[in-house]
């Protein structure tokens, strides 16, 4: 197979600016053909320097233009995350691989019938998950699986940052606000150590900080049969990225990953790197063992794993139902009936 003609639909998603260049440097697997900007985000202020920078020397088109150009075989669905969900099922119905940005869009029943359509039109879905391509929580994920924390009994998945004041408004566009938004990694990596939970209760809120009504500040509790875990996450928390954190508890031992990702540099934000600290033993005051991974680069291992999809040489580990159900527990989190 050649190499994989590419264009990119949308700059409003947080990983948009990262996400094109990751294709254009992978020239290997893909060819980069352009780029269009959906819904106003051309005229959008807030995008204009991602957009001067990312797009530079590539050509700007429509959606349709990608979309019933047949030799365009894959896109990146990177709008804002109302959209994500509109943009990907267009693609989907013109018969095009996918990658679309977390978790979706707001309307149930636009993911559902999402989901449908690349299943029957036999197509790579591909989720922008960053946390699935992290090196040290896939060696966690396959200790969980091999069996060696014994059986798990709670899992504490943490992501914070500090928003300002704008920023944290616009989440009340969302269900759940901060839950909706940055929730869904950590309800996908539950899921992947534990399961479907019995039961799923909400507790979202609005801080209230200079006067933001959204629900800057989520919290939801997975209950399973032997266990409770929880996901929290929070805009409104000072040094909250440095303490995002993953601490999974079983029989035979425990991990933590704290940060979850840290950069090296403010000059060298896409090499990141992750602390973990293993405890093996059930000493009062044990300290663990901690080591720090080597560089990696989030985005190009997720996009050179899409382009695998697409080519054939792997197959997706995440089925489209297993999308779904990711979808689904994350809008209970969010406090929606479903």
């Amino acid at each position: 197979m050649g190499k994989i003609r590419i264009a990119q639909i949308g700059i409003g998603h947080d990983h948009a600016k990262e996400i094109f260049p990751a294709l254009c440097g992978l020239k290997d697997h893909f060819e980069v053909v352009g780029y269009a900007l959906p819904e106003c985000e051309k005229n959008n202020p807030t995008f204009q320097k991602y957009i001067d920078l990312a797009f530079a020397g590539y050509r700007e088109m429509t959606v349709e233009e990608i979309m019933n150009d047949p030799t365009i075989t894959a896109v990146a669905v990177e709008t804002e995350e109302v959209n994500l969900s509109k943009y990907a099922l267009l693609a989907a119905k013109h018969g095009k691989h996918i990658h679309m940005d977390k978790p979706g869009g707001i309307e149930p029943a636009e993911f559902e019938e999402l989901i449908r359509t690349a299943k029957e039109n036999n197509i790579v879905l591909h989720l922008g998950y960053m946390y699935r391509y992290n090196p040290c929580i896939q060696k966690l994920l396959q200790q969980v699986k091999n069996g060696e924390l014994g059986e798990i009994n709670s899992v504490e998945a943490h992501m914070g940052c500090c928003h300002g004041t704008a920023k944290r408004q616009w989440l009340e566009r969302f269900p759940g606000g901060m839950m909706f938004f940055l929730g869904s990694h950590l309800v996908d990596l539950i899921l992947q150590m534990q399961g479907i939970p019995e039961k799923v209760t909400a507790f979202n809120k609005a801080t209230g900080i200079e006067g933001t009504t959204s629900d800057d500040l989520g919290f939801a509790v997975l209950e399973y049969k032997n266990g409770v875990s929880f996901v929290k996450t929070s805009a409104a928390e000072m040094g909250g990225f440095s303490r995002r954190q993953l601490v999974v508890n079983g029989s035979k031992g425990s991990v933590r990953l704290m940060p979850l990702e840290m950069v090296w540099s403010e000059k060298d934000r896409l090499n990141l790197y992750t602390d973990v600290t293993e405890y093996k033993d059930n000493g009062w005051f044990s300290k663990g063992e901690t080591t720090r991974s080597k560089a990696y680069d989030r985005y190009n291992a997720m996009m050179t794993a899409f382009a695998k999809m697409v080519s054939g040489e792997t197959e997706n580990p995440y089925t489209y139902d297993y999308e779904l159900t990711v979808y689904q527990i994350l809008l209970k989190c969010c406090g929606c009936a479903l």
